[in-house]
């Protein structure tokens, strides 16, 4: 059964996404986190998912519905391609300390950073 939320906010200056539902969970989602997991395929490529980074200072413009099954989130850096399911908006919520850790060994592994304005160099000693 897919989970509803029963309320949605939006926090522009803590750039989260707080989602309650009837059986009084909340969770509280990062733009960040919302970014580099977006369902879009610019991010999820097509069966071969596409490492996101330099998303730290990330934010959500807008958040509007997409019919009765999902959100259209938009975020300050111009992606608003990716349409979040209420099942897929839940899972990211209830396994966001897994993805995030996952998502930050990802990085580490390929040599990238959250921060845009950084960049990581290999010496080759």
């Amino acid at each position: 059964m897919t989970q509803l939320p029963t309320d949605i906010k939006l926090h522009k200056a803590s750039k989260t996404l707080t989602l309650k539902y009837a059986s009084g969970e909340e969770y509280h989602l990062p733009a960040e986190f919302l970014r580099v997991h977006s369902p879009s395929a610019e991010v999820q490529g097509h069966g071969k998912p596409i490492l996101q980074f330099g998303k730290i200072g990330v934010g959500l413009t807008k958040v509007e519905p997409a019919g009765q099954y999902a959100l259209k989130l938009t975020f300050d850096d111009g992606h608003d391609s990716g349409l979040f399911t209420w099942e897929y908006l839940y899972q990211l919520a209830v396994r966001q300390e897994d993805l995030w850790n996952d998502y930050l060994a990802e990085l580490k592994a390929a040599g990238k950073t959250r921060d845009p304005n950084e960049s990581v160099v290999k010496l080759m000693l």
